[in-house]
């Protein structure tokens, strides 16, 4: 089986604590970063441009993704606005709709032909993929991130889904596909085997490259071991 340095798709690390980011930066094969409001909120930052800006000042050299957080399109732009002025390796991530189901594509088509790299979030259907490329500069860059993990967390299986989305991009070249919420690390090797350039991966899942190509037999050796440990630890008697 494919090791990770046989990998065409990027490994982007996905988190909001300083710590884990730049434990995963020292790693070459961690190609960008991505962030959002929720992950930022479960790690206790208080102020969202000053972390941003921290950040900033320890990576880089690798694109890394800011969102915006209004739910009214003209603030929307303002912050867009501002966040793409923090750095040439910033991508602004943009929603498809707003929480009132109005679509975001007059704001992705305004801040994509002023040249705002963009990474067009919370997609889930090929349809908005399809809408979203209509609205692109195409000398703009931009990223589809395409929640497989959550299109698989409603029992559809996101890999025809992911291969269809590839095709579509094909028609816009400085766009970027990404799978978006892993639930697992075989999905690195499933976005890779469909052609996605990007997979956002958490520090949890990262973790488990420990095991790629790990002999079964001594994996199951491992798991029988643990349980073992674990009684013998707990002191259970029958």
């Amino acid at each position: 089986m494919k090791t990770i340095s046989d990998l065409k798709v990027k490994i982007f690390a996905d988190g909001a604590d300083k710590a884990g980011m730049l434990d995963m930066y020292a790693k070459a094969y961690i190609k960008g970063f991505t962030t959002n409001p929720t992950l930022m909120r479960k790690a206790g930052i208080p102020d969202y441009r000053a972390f941003a800006k921290d950040i900033l000042q320890e990576i880089t050299d690798r694109p890394i993704s800011f969102e915006v957080f209004s739910d009214e399109f003209h603030e929307m732009e303002r912050q867009a606005m501002e966040i793409a002025g923090w750095g040439s390796q910033v991508y602004v991530k943009v929603p498809i709709t707003n929480t009132r189901r109005e679509p975001s594509y007059q704001l992705i088509r305004k801040l994509s032909h002023a040249g705002v790299k963009l990474n067009v979030t919370a997609l889930m259907t090929l349809d908005q993929v399809r809408d979203v490329v209509k609205e692109l500069d195409p000398e703009t860059r931009c990223c589809f991130s395409v929640f497989a993990g959550r299109i698989a967390d409603t029992g559809r299986d996101p890999v025809p889904i992911m291969a269809a989305a590839v095709e579509i991009l094909k028609s816009a070249p400085k766009s970027e596909l990404i799978w978006a919420s892993p639930r697992e690390l075989l999905n690195v090797f499933q976005a890779d085997s469909i052609g996605c350039h990007i997979i956002t991966v958490t520090n949890d899942i990262l973790r488990k490259l420990y095991f790629v190509g790990y002999d079964l037999n001594e994996f199951s050796l491992d798991t029988v071991k643990m349980f073992y440990d674990d009684a013998k630890q707990a002191g259970f008697k029958l």
